[in-house]
């Protein structure tokens, strides 16, 4: 597969992660089942497309200290959007009613703000990995 046709792919995941999440986010708490559980399976859709392109890479080159470093943070990230998500999941059917308002503020507050940062690490990360085929 191309460095061409991975970035887009891996942008058109992005795209449907976004809408998805959007969608989920529209139809208010508790959130739809349906919805959710299609947001949450293009993630992971996402996470193994990338991990599968990372280990065709890392099969052809060993990675430098600088890219070891952009794929850490990029799945540290891809972790804590995960692990926010299903906070908030759980927030939504009652989970974490003896949670502060402010656990509760600062979990919204990562699901909004990582995924950008999401894509960010990703691209540089790609970028790190890609760029010299």
């Amino acid at each position: 597969m191309s460095f061409t046709t991975k970035i887009v792919s891996t942008g058109v995941f992005f795209l449907f992660i976004f809408l998805s999440g959007f969608w989920l986010s529209r139809t208010g708490k508790p959130y739809s089942g349906l919805i959710f559980n299609i947001h949450k399976l293009i993630g992971l859709a996402a996470g193994v497309f990338l991990i599968v392109t990372v280990v065709q890479v890392h099969k052809t080159m060993p990675f430098r200290p600088v890219q070891i470093a952009a794929l850490t943070t990029s799945m540290l990230i891809f972790v804590a959007l995960v692990a926010a998500g299903g906070l908030q999941s759980i927030e939504a059917t009652g989970g974490l009613a003896n949670a502060s308002q402010s656990v509760r503020n600062s979990i919204a507050l990562v699901h909004k703000v990582f995924p950008y940062l999401a894509v960010l690490s990703t691209a540089v990360t790609l970028y790190l990995l890609l760029g010299r085929e």
